[in-house]
């Protein structure tokens, strides 16, 4: 029998698969998943590309140093970083930081900050909830009439941000560091789109507002939108990091899951606790078995399960107790065609994959059905 209170000897995601569209640090992102037991697919939905050659950046740090600017604004610390080492580039590397030392100089949040005091700057303010709708909200309680305020863009959109300040009277300097655009090679996006619309993936992560975008773009470019958006709403988990990334999705209708802190451990965290939540658990002949992305845990043991296994299990968990007709199982396993031996095939791979063989039943000349405790916990029967 089954015990609710054995301990887990597997980490939180285990038996999920997420996929991740981060172009920088990318890396991090996938180890904190690994670490709690995902399987990750990665596809960097974009990538930087530096503008320390290009003319706009060299314009606008000029303008900085020419016609000091009454208020800086840095977004990220790479980028403000990348600010700094293309001026030094330049020989305009001092000229700036001299310029920056005698301006309101705010920071976005706390890395930033770093990056700032690292170029041996010191910020003025930084907005405890790391939101530009607090730095905003800032300028305008201090009143933006006549003043001059240079933004350091990110690449992400700021829905109001500019137009805002415009409004209120100011000057807006926009400071172009870096630019995103499509990667170099588009086949682990159509690698990790082919996985959303076939629900190989359980989740689907978003860091940047560009990188949602562009999976989206991509997506309409291959005739997958609608199917892409299906399965978002339905069966893949999208999860951004904050609200300024959710907004290319929720303007096609996706509600996504976000950290209360905008940052990758939070976002990791809010995975921990919906997919387990979004798992079915059964009682089954006397087991305990919990049907994830690609495994089943059975009395807490993970157990990996074959994809055509996965679809037999969950057309049979659909309906536990009930009969499913083998042409109904059929019908679940991608590319069987008409023979209704692959399902005989696949489902001894199954029983196999579980070892139990118990918990699914063969009924002569009718299909197969999961062995439902007649006396189960009705917590655990999700009918």
């Amino acid at each position: 029998m089954y015990d609710e209170k054995q301990q887990p000897q597997h980490g939180p995601l285990a038996g999920f698969t997420v996929g991740v569209t981060a172009a920088r640090r990318a890396d991090e992102l996938g180890a904190l998943l690994q670490r709690r037991g995902a399987a990750v697919l990665h596809a960097p939905a974009l990538r930087i590309v530096p503008l320390s050659d290009d003319s706009e950046l060299l314009a606008a740090t000029k303008d900085v140093i020419h016609q000091k600017p009454d208020v800086v604004v840095a977004t990220t610390a790479i980028g403000f970083r990348g600010w700094v080492e293309a001026a030094d580039g330049w020989g305009l590397g001092e000229d700036l930081l001299d310029r920056l030392r005698g301006v309101e100089l705010l920071a976005r949040g706390p890395k930033v900050k770093g990056s700032i005091r690292a170029a041996g700057l010191t910020e003025e303010w930084s907005p405890s909830s790391e939101s530009m709708a607090e730095v905003l909200d800032r300028l305008l309680e201090e009143g933006v009439e006549g003043r001059r305020i240079a933004l350091q863009l990110h690449g992400e959109p700021l829905p109001g941000f500019v137009e805002a300040l415009r409004a209120g009277g100011a000057e807006v300097l926009g400071i172009p560091v870096y630019r995103w655009m499509p990667p170099e090679d588009i086949t682990p996006v159509d690698r990790l789109l082919d996985a959303t619309v076939s629900r190989g993936l359980d989740a689907l992560t978003f860091t940047s507002a560009p990188a949602a975008a562009s999976l989206l773009s991509r997506a309409e470019h291959r005739g997958l939108l609608a199917e892409v958006l299906a399965a978002l709403h339905h069966d893949v988990l999208p999860a951004c990091v904050g609200p300024v990334t959710a907004l290319p999705l929720q303007a096609h209708g996706i509600d996504t899951v976000q950290p209360e802190r905008f940052r990758l451990g939070p976002l990791v965290q809010v995975l921990c606790q919906e997919l387990p939540g979004r798992a079915r658990t059964l009682p089954i002949a006397g087991h305990r078995i919990e049907i994830r992305g690609h495994a089943v845990l059975v009395d807490g043991e993970l157990r990996p399960v074959p994809p055509a296994g996965m679809s037999l299990l969950r057309a049979l968990s659909r309906r536990p107790g009930w009969v499913v007709a083998r042409s109904e199982l059929l019908r679940a396993l991608p590319g069987a065609g008409r023979d209704e031996h692959a399902v005989e095939t696949a489902m001894a791979r199954l029983r196999t994959a579980l070892g139990a063989p118990k918990l699914i039943q063969t009924v002569v000349k009718r299909g197969y059905r999961l062995a439902l405790d007649p006396s189960a916990d009705t917590k655990y029967a999700d009918v």
